[in-house]
């Protein structure tokens, strides 16, 4: 059986960016500030120590951010987005333009839906 060449790069860019959390990882680091990972855990209050580990780990292998660790007591650890990573700024751009539209759009359909059964 072959595969759709297309649709597996659309499976693999995905695979790197998707997830609940990564785009908002991705957004704070694309803001140009070297973060620690603490900071990090501040700014996503609500993501598990783990899950916070565990995609800072994947956006690493895939050499979209760097990790920095010191040696040091205790040990310092800071996240940067890397030049390849920085690549990545004008699709989530849009992924948020686009994003922010379909909200928009789906209040204004409920709006509506709320004015019809009021009518």
């Amino acid at each position: 059986m072959q595969k759709n060449p297309v649709q597996c790069q659309f499976v693999v860019a995905l695979d790197s960016i998707v997830g609940k959390w990564k785009p908002i990882i991705l957004y704070h680091l694309l803001q140009g500030k070297t973060l620690r990972f603490n900071e990090l855990r501040r700014l996503l209050p609500d993501i598990t120590q783990r899950m916070l580990t565990l995609h800072l780990r994947e956006l690493e292998e895939e050499e979209i951010i760097k990790r920095v660790i010191y040696p040091q007591i205790p040990p310092k650890v800071e996240y940067s987005i890397t030049e390849y990573g920085m690549s990545l700024s004008p699709i989530l751009e849009t992924l948020h333009q686009w994003g922010v539209a379909h909200v928009e759009r789906k209040q204004l359909k409920k709006a509506n839906n709320e004015q019809i059964e009021t009518d």
